[in-house]
């Protein structure tokens, strides 16, 4: 088996040489542009430690891992232009670098593109694993509709909040992990396992998001904090925060809500110290343990030696556990 840091190492220079087309350049070259900004690749990276459970050929795995992360990138592209965000990984976003336009229309044909690789697996396993594509990446596009929909809503569940990011966030990689299996031949319920498993780290993954958005080293986090707070999301910490406060806190709440002032730090302060006095960051923990704990509940019924799962049990635990 290898290690996670050989198998990224694989994959980047696997996808460094796909045959992406290059013309029109307008279309393809913002494509490839946005495909060379990096990030974790944790999407390919998951199927391919799947593949790597039961086998180890990688590179008969890899044009499906590279469709995995297309698609994820075209997402981005699309996001970007939804969110108005000038940068993706500190460079310049597709639309900001070239216009708006090109974004929506180079993140089209990427989701297309997407098809073109995952279409290369074995012809045994094709119509399993676009049967998987299909509906993953439907539910995408579900979840960030929802995540739309609950800009405008002061009275957004918990429950509908979790809802929403298994959608948008924790269906991809419980696909990628799947259909790594299920091109590897593993069984009917291993490949559940691994999906489910996905999903509940998925879950954890965006939990901690959120917990590091207000409470991370931006040194370590990667980006500023209190983006969240600054653009009112709905995130689990402020939902939590909503149905445990009292009047009072719920006042200091809407107040910063409707807050255009100039002095946004104040706003970053005053909504974190609600959540201090809620024990907010405890809650999202607590919450994020759980799920970490069904995660790995999960794969106990695989029919795998438990020393093929460390790599992927390792890595998985990493992501969940970076430094606030």
């Amino acid at each position: 088996m290898e290690t996670p840091s050989r198998i990224l190492d694989l994959f980047q220079s696997y996808l460094n040489g796909l045959d992406i087309p290059t013309e029109p350049a307008g279309l393809y070259t913002p494509a490839r542009y946005a495909l060379s900004l990096g990030g974790k690749r944790m999407r390919p990276l998951l199927m391919l430690m799947a593949y790597n459970i039961y086998r180890d050929d990688l590179e008969r795995c890899m044009d499906a891992a590279c469709g995995m992360e297309i698609f994820h990138n075209y997402t981005l592209l699309h996001d970007d232009v939804m969110d108005n965000a000038d940068m993706r990984r500190g460079k310049p976003t597709v639309h900001v670098k070239w216009n708006v336009n090109t974004a929506i229309l180079s993140g089209d044909a990427m989701a297309f593109l997407a098809y073109r690789y995952l279409l290369r697996v074995d012809a045994g396993c094709v119509n399993k694993v676009l049967s998987i594509a299909d509906r993953t990446f439907i539910e995408v596009s579900e979840g960030q509709q929802f995540d739309m929909d609950f800009e405008s809503r002061n009275d957004v569940r918990e429950e509908e909040y979790m809802e929403m990011i298994r959608l948008k966030t924790s269906v991809l990689p419980a696909a990628a992990l799947k259909i790594g299996a299920v091109v590897a031949g593993a069984s009917d319920r291993d490949a559940d396992a691994l999906y489910a498993f996905g999903e509940k780290m998925g879950l954890a993954f965006q939990l901690q998001d959120d917990l590091l958005d207000v409470y991370g080293d931006p040194k370590v986090f990667g980006k500023k904090i209190g983006g969240d707070i600054l653009c009112n999301k709905k995130t689990y910490l402020y939902i939590k925060a909503r149905s445990m406060a009292d009047a009072a806190q719920n006042r200091e709440l809407d107040r910063w809500a409707e807050y255009d002032g100039p002095d946004m730090q104040a706003k970053i302060a005053a909504v974190t110290a609600v959540y201090d006095s809620l024990d907010i960051r405890d809650c999202c923990r607590r919450k994020i343990n759980d799920l970490y704990s069904e995660a790995m509940h999960q794969l106990e019924g695989m029919d795998v030696e438990r020393g093929r799962l460390e790599n992927l049990i390792g890595y998985a635990g990493g992501l969940i556990n970076r430094q606030l």
